[in-house]
């Protein structure tokens, strides 16, 4: 769906305001749109865990595309996962709606958020990764099962060691290896000047490490205007 790759996990990570929900607002529009015109001819379905769905961003996103507002809204499947036990019981939930109609995508938005909240200490590191794996084979599951393409988002933190002093601060995504297992293809996204996003290929099967400038305009995600 609009270059995402279906049957797959497609990890999306950056700072915060580097346009990951963005991204995914537009990719719940575009994944909408006829095959012939790169969609996936199917609905979308949001798992919203930091509380940042805004409906209004997909009218605006529908308008540029040519798509009638209130059936983009109504193909968009929304729900609000409030801790990690819940975000997983909404894959079961995905799942049988899944049976009932064809779906394009799936997003959660941020796949890792509440699990920074749910387990705080330092002894719950290793109980938190195995909550999260099992998270992430249950998406990998729904992707395998329904030929959805699954994206998800992450956060970073700033990677302290001691090279870091010479040069500047590095940022990791979180989640450690368990996260960059799940996903077959992971994109960096990061704020150039502005409006301004560049989006990097980590890793990808079939896509070389490569960069894209976008920027964010009301329509959605955009090519820069030079």
């Amino acid at each position: 769906t609009g270059g995402i790759e279906t049957g797959s996990i497609t990890e999306i990570y950056g700072e915060f305001r580097s346009g990951k929900t963005q991204l995914c607002h537009t990719l719940c529009v575009t994944c909408q749109l006829p095959l012939d015109q790169g969609g996936g001819e199917g609905k979308a379905m949001y798992i919203d865990a930091e509380g940042t769905f805004r409906p209004q961003r997909l009218l605006q996103i529908a308008e540029r595309f040519g798509l009638n507002g209130a059936d983009v809204l109504e193909n968009v499947a929304y729900a609000r996962a409030y801790n990690t036990d819940h975000q997983s019981r909404l894959l079961l939930e995905a799942a049988s709606m899944m049976v009932e109609t064809r779906f394009a995508l799936m997003i959660v938005d941020s796949a890792t958020a509440l699990y920074r909240t749910d387990f705080t200490g330092r002894g719950e590191l290793s109980a938190r990764q195995m909550h999260l794996a099992k998270f992430l084979r249950s998406l990998q599951k729904l992707a395998d099962e329904f030929g959805v393409a699954v994206v998800i988002t992450n956060q970073v933190v700033a990677q302290v060691d001691g090279s870091a002093i010479f040069a500047g601060p590095q940022i990791k995504p979180i989640g450690g290896n368990i996260m960059a297992h799940a996903s077959t293809t992971r994109l960096a996204v990061r704020k150039g000047r502005g409006e301004e996003r560049i989006c990097k290929i980590i890793s990808s099967p079939c896509l070389a490490e490569a960069e894209a400038r976008f920027q964010i305009s009301p329509g959605g995600v955009a090519d820069v205007k030079d």
